[in-house]
């Protein structure tokens, strides 16, 4: 068996495993930025393959996309282009000025660590102009709280692409020392290839901890709740308002930064 992140180092079977044709993520975010009245700079922190950017690019943001993964990025200049990609570490960054940064599918999550948290929040503060907007969307820790529906059993999961098989067969554990969620993922095809195994894990956030790590930083929240978003069940529809409830797997924030 070899390991690897095979979405992450293949951009473009990543975008067959989770097509996205509707640009629903980017069309919430763009719903959230007019909604709060954002500037027109956008900064998309863990950009991945480039569709949410470009998309926000389209709307008419002038948009920095950013990733650790230089594949990804490799990739979202060919077919995404339009944003300006640059490679950072969400940890700590320091790429302008901008009036709105967006993390999208659980990318602040990989912010594992108290100090990592810090890091990426502390970088916000810095490249945000005042009042300017920071817009996430996760995994909802409060959600693990009691359930265990999503850890009872793994997850097989396959799909076809370019005449292969893709089947991949997904375990979560949680670290609760770590306050983590690890991911362990398998990946095999129908063509002898060896499984390719994948690990993974994403910080376990609680809505009053989060709230209290933004107003740490000097943010306001305007919305904290747990949909509808881009990656709920019913998703997200064009006009419809956020909840008020943080109970189910998604989170998502929208808070502003306080001026003095």
């Amino acid at each position: 068996m070899t390991s690897g992140n095979l979405l992450t180092d293949n951009p473009a079977l990543y975008e067959a495993r989770f097509p996205d044709p509707g640009r629903l993520a980017a069309r919430w975010t763009e719903d959230c930025l007019r909604r709060h009245g954002a500037g027109r700079r956008v900064l998309d922190m863990g950009c991945g393959t480039g569709r949410d950017a470009a998309a926000l690019h389209t709307a008419g943001r002038t948009v920095t996309g950013a990733d650790l993964s230089e594949a990804m990025l490799t990739h979202a200049r060919a077919r995404h282009p339009g944003p300006q990609y640059v490679r950072a570490d969400l940890h700590g960054f320091d790429l302008g000025s901008f009036d709105a940064v967006v993390c999208l599918d659980s990318s602040l999550l990989y912010c594992h660590t108290n100090d990592q948290l810090d890091g990426f929040l502390a970088s916000c503060r810095k490249a945000l102009a005042p009042g300017g907007l920071l817009v996430a969307e996760m995994r909802n820790g409060a959600y693990f709280l009691g359930r265990t529906d999503l850890l009872d059993r793994p997850a097989v999961d396959e799909f076809a692409w370019q005449g292969r098989t893709y089947r991949s067969t997904t375990t979560l554990t949680v670290d609760r020392t770590a306050q983590l969620l690890r991911r362990t993922r398998v990946w095999t095809t129908d063509d002898g290839s060896p499984p390719t195994e994948q690990c993974s894990a994403w910080r376990l956030l609680f809505p009053q901890e989060l709230r209290h790590l933004l107003a740490a930083h000097g943010f306001e929240v305007l919305e904290l709740h747990d949909g509808p978003g881009p990656r709920t069940e019913p998703p997200w529809r064009q006009g419809e308002l956020p909840g008020t409830t943080t109970d189910a797997d998604r989170l998502h924030v929208v808070a502003r930064l306080c001026t003095l």
